[in-house]
């Protein structure tokens, strides 16, 4: 249960009053933009999110803010509590959900610096809490992932993107961490298909899907996979030049999305 009352911010002409839920990565814990009006403490069944709801506005948008690694960046990808992020904002009303990915690519038309939109994904996670169906018997079990993002949600993304620079059509692998992946494992996520390869990804959507909420992603590479166009070691410097190159894209990518809602 939330250790505080819900609230939504006053609803103005033209407003929506029913909270979007942005959960962010690597790079973008906060997002200039978002005008934040109160924070929330949750408590849910399965425990606390990473960090409190930041609860505001952005345009006429209600917005729900919630940072996946924690406010100060110290939880790795595999020790995320997924479930209670999702269960969270669930719980504060939201129905839809963009997640801010950071990923490596290994497909050339996706270089470090752009924004993608992917449309599928395959799962290499192990040993995460990656189902509500344990610890709440009501859901259905076998949830259909035929469209693992929303195809209102993308459809949406795509009409934002007035430039047309994001990638729309790609395959995210979701791989455990928090170590980045070897140059063969890599090769081996292309042969499977996968275009671009992150660490949140999953079960994140898989648990969204659970809850019936809308879920998409929009990922944003920060550097070329292990091994991949010539790549030699992953620096963490060059990462975040990349977060900073793209921040401004993505910065006009939700804007619009707001602007449009």
């Amino acid at each position: 249960m939330s250790t505080d009352t819900p609230t939504q911010p006053e609803q103005t002409e033209g407003s929506d009053s029913t909270p979007l839920g942005i959960i962010a990565g690597t790079g973008f814990q906060n997002l200039t933009g978002l005008a934040v009006d109160s924070r929330h403490e949750i408590e849910t069944l399965v425990g606390r999110p990473s960090s409190p709801l930041l609860l505001g506005h952005w345009h006429n948008q209600a917005v729900l803010f919630l940072n996946r690694h924690g406010e100060l960046h110290t939880r790795p990808p595999h020790r995320i509590n997924y479930r209670a992020n999702l269960l969270a904002l669930q719980t504060m009303g939201v129905r839809q959900i963009i997640a801010i990915n950071s990923v490596g690519s290994m497909h050339e038309c996706m270089p470090p610096g752009t924004l993608v939109l992917p449309d599928d994904l395959i799962d290499y996670t192990s040993g995460r809490e990656h189902t509500f169906v344990d610890a709440m018997s009501s859901l259905e079990a076998h949830v259909d992932m035929s469209e693992p993002y929303s195809r209102l949600l993308r459809q949406r993304l795509i009409a934002a993107d007035r430039s047309g620079q994001a990638t729309t059509q790609a395959v995210y692998g979701a791989t455990n961490g928090p170590r980045l992946e070897t140059p063969a494992e890599i090769r081996r996520l292309r042969r499977d298909g996968c275009d671009l390869v992150g660490m949140t990804g999953m079960p994140e959507a898989a648990l969204a899907r659970e809850l019936g909420l809308e879920y998409a992603c929009i990922a944003v590479v920060v550097n070329w996979a292990a091994g991949f166009n010539g790549s030699s070691a992953i620096s963490l410097d060059e990462i975040r030049q990349h977060i900073q190159d793209a921040e401004q894209a993505l910065l006009v990518l939700v804007d619009q999305l707001m602007k449009d809602n």
